[in-house]
């Protein structure tokens, strides 16, 4: 049980006791400064401690707000503050050093405590949260006058409708927020009184997609209109999780490591559901499922790299971040752009949305047809807008946002030991990479499958990979280089599979990019958590993009014309790279020391 310190009795008629209570503290008071230490220091190491003042006068939530959020070392609102393990010894220090605490509370009525400690923690490098707390209250009110009005201001906001608000998104898409939040919202309530967790909803949001994956292979009307009713209800299950963690402040590093993850897992197994359920009536549309898994990936990797690139210069003058907070600040201020800009771009909810109206009403070789041709207009909008901005960039970029690119990029031992090589020729990051996909995709469309032509193309793919990758990628477009790599390794095994006119080659070829991609979502969502890329040693082991890429080559040339042994070498490829990146990845998420959070998922 967590630890609440109060600094001396609370105010007759205050809820603060029970309300801390209620929030899972066991309530001890202070006097002052000495016996806070000396309550704080009997406090077992592992456990969280709050500090609070006893005159605070404000909603529960808000005392939720401050003292339960997992994510943060240390928060604080007005009257109340906590500090996690590893932010205790800074607390500790911060008693003996903020001047609000050098006599009893009652000394100095006038002060807030706990702020007095919040600045000592900021000063000794603790980052103290201060959530944003919109209409709920939260005050030290100074004498009786100011303590009615704190408590008539109270009265006046509904904290449990405020707290079922916030549990939603603020930036969402247009049938997220107007078909799934309204209701959704109240699902995430309910779950909460029933003691269930976001990892819960996460799986059942899971199995329920995988089940109308299963209804798809069906391949029978019936099937199809199950399994886009299911769809939807996977949906809602998917909003309800990250509602569910922001209701009750349930974030986890598991959690984080599901949410991730499991939206592509439901995705990817729905197409492979409805290509199967395709070919049961003679409709072969398994090419169709790889490109649009493919071309969702390359869009993904898009999204991801630009934002990178630009996480750390929002506020740097010439930056391709400020310009487009203040494009979109503009854009914003008419209505009607906000929605349209969020729907021209397919988000997760519309493309559900059309995934299931299609599988109902349709057939599973239009549905991937609607997909890539929408997936493929939302790239090139939000791709060309991007360029148009960046192009403009003046300032370079920071060491970190070069770092997180490199990782994105996925170099293996071939593109690191090619940049020694290639360092000195004047080719940009973004031109060699250019180079390198067109070369190897031109030679894998056109040559002969199974030529030996095809492994030469992957040595210069590899040659020009390495060179774009041979000096830090700070160039106002190198955010391109991690999706230019992605298109040449998941499109030439996607071209090799397709032109083999193997049996299951294709479904083979899927399998291997499924792996691969969640290799690089990891690797997405590794570096957004503050984490850093995977360990070396794994992205040694897999080969890196450019080693994966001849890899698959030098399988198709000697292998293609020998019956089904390609199709049985992908298969075993695709196998055993998802035993290595899955297995690592667990032991990451479920053991390491990653942050607490729940991802807000991609409105993309």
């Amino acid at each position: 049980m967590s630890t609440a310190i109060l600094t001396g009795p609370p105010a007759p008629g205050s809820s603060l006791d029970a309300d801390l209570r209620s929030l899972g503290f066991d309530v001890r008071r202070a006097t002052g400064a000495d016996e806070a230490r000396t309550l704080l220091a009997a406090v077992p190491a592992g456990e969280r401690v709050a500090l609070v003042d006893a005159r605070f006068v404000g909603h529960r939530h808000a005392l939720r707000l401050a003292l339960t959020d997992p994510r943060f070392p240390a928060a604080a609102v007005p009257g109340a503050l906590t500090a996690q393990p590893e932010a205790r010894p800074a607390l500790a220090r911060a008693l003996t050093a903020a001047p609000a605490l050098t006599a009893p509370a009652a000394a100095a009525p006038e002060r807030d405590v706990t702020e007095a400690v919040a600045d000592a923690l900021d000063a000794d490098g603790v980052a103290v949260h201060r959530p944003a707390l919109g209409t709920l209250v939260a005050a030290v009110p100074a004498d009786d006058e100011a303590r009615q009005e704190a408590r008539a201001a109270v009265d006046a906001v509904d904290g449990e409708a405020v707290r079922l608000r916030s549990a939603v998104k603020a930036h969402d898409g247009f049938f997220t927020t107007f078909f799934i939040s309204p209701y959704s919202r109240y699902i995430a309530r309910w779950c909460a009184r029933r003691g269930l967790t976001p990892n819960q909803v996460t799986t059942a949001s899971l199995l329920t997609a995988l089940i109308a994956a299963g209804c798809a292979a069906t391949g029978e009307r019936g099937g199809y209109v199950a399994a886009g009713v299911l769809l939807l209800v996977s949906f809602v299950l998917d909003c309800t999780d990250g509602q569910l963690a922001r209701y009750a402040l349930k974030y986890s590093t598991m959690g984080a490591w599901l949410d991730a993850t499991f939206d592509r897992a439901k995705e990817y197994a729905f197409y492979a559901g409805l290509a199967l359920g395709a070919a049961r009536n003679g409709d072969d549309v398994w090419t169709l499922a790889l490109a649009a898994m493919v071309l969702m990936t390359c869009r993904h990797v898009v999204d991801f790299a630009f934002n990178e690139s630009n996480v750390d210069d929002a506020a740097t003058p010439g930056s391709t971040a400020r310009t487009s907070l203040a494009l979109s600040s503009r854009l914003d201020g008419v209505g009607w752009t906000v929605w349209a800009r969020r729907m021209i771009i397919l988000p997760i909810g519309e493309r559900w949305a059309m995934i299931a109206v299609l599988t109902a009403a349709t057939s599973p070789r239009t549905v991937f047809w609607a997909l890539i041709v929408g997936c493929a207009f939302a790239a090139c909008y939000t791709t060309a807008g991007r360029l148009l901005r960046s192009v403009k960039r003046r300032a370079p970029r920071s060491d970190r946002a070069a770092r997180a690119l490199a990782d994105l990029a996925d170099s293996g031992p071939l593109a690191l030991l090619a940049g020694r090589v290639t360092r000195r020729l004047p080719a940009p990051a973004p031109v060699a990479a250019l180079l390198g996909a067109a070369l190897m995709l031109g030679v894998a469309l056109t040559a002969p499958v199974g030529a030996w032509a095809g492994v030469a193309a992957a040595g210069g793919y590899a040659l020009l990979a390495g060179r774009a990758v041979a000096r830090p990628l700070k160039g106002a477009l190198d955010w391109l280089v991690p999706p230019l790599f992605r298109a040449a390794e998941y499109g030439t095994v996607l071209v090799l599979a397709a032109r083999s006119d193997l049996p299951q080659a294709v479904p083979a070829a899927f399998g291997l990019v499924a792996a691969v991609a969640y290799h690089h979502y990891d690797t997405v969502y590794r570096i957004r958590g503050g984490t850093g890329a995977p360990p070396a040693w794994l992205v040694r082991i897999t080969g890196g993009h450019e080693g994966r890429t001849l890899l698959v080559t030098v399988l198709a040339a000697l292998l293609v014309d020998r019956g089904d042994d390609f199709t049985l070498a992908l298969t075993a490829l695709a196998g055993a790279l998802a035993l290595v990146v899955l297995v690592e990845s667990i032991r990451f998420w479920v053991s390491s020391g990653a942050p607490a959070v729940h991802d807000e998922g991609e409105t993309a």
